[in-house]
């Protein structure tokens, strides 16, 4: 699929291309879509985590918003779907913890979301992924 752009970011986003054959974002159109987003540091050239769980929510936010940055959008004001997974029990306090992420990062509108327990992600010491879909419309030709 050549016609379509792929991004990835410094750090990470360049070592899974590199060593995973798979790219941090895609744009289709208007609409910017990315892998998963775990909790990993995204500066670092190979998946090294951050614990507790809530610094991991915290970073894979963090790992969105550079990922559409890097795909030409705005960050998370242009995101619209959300789908989390984790490996950890889904309660109540890990609800409000997200929402409490929602919130700082999208004050202005509330995404669709889509939240899943998994058995396992992709690396031993990965416990979220953060997928989302954004509107990010490309900038409209001038030659009206």
């Amino acid at each position: 699929m050549s016609e379509l752009q792929y991004f990835n970011y410094k750090g990470y986003g360049e070592w899974a291309a590199e060593n995973t054959g798979y790219a941090q974002a895609v744009r289709v159109g208007d609409v910017l879509h990315l892998s998963g987003q775990g909790g990993w540091k995204m500066d670092s050239g190979t998946p090294e985590f951050v614990f507790p769980i809530e610094k991991q929510i915290e970073q894979a936010f963090e790992n969105v918003e550079a990922a559409l940055k890097a795909a030409g959008g705005k960050g998370w004001s242009q995101v619209f779907r959300v789908t989390t997974y984790f490996t950890v029990d889904i309660t109540p306090e890990l609800n409000a913890f997200v929402a409490r992420c929602f919130k700082r990062w999208m004050p202005d509108h509330q995404p669709l979301w889509t939240l899943l327990g998994v058995r396992q992600l992709g690396e031993k010491d990965m416990h979220v992924e953060v997928e989302v879909q954004a509107y990010s419309p490309l900038a409209s030709s001038s030659a009206n």
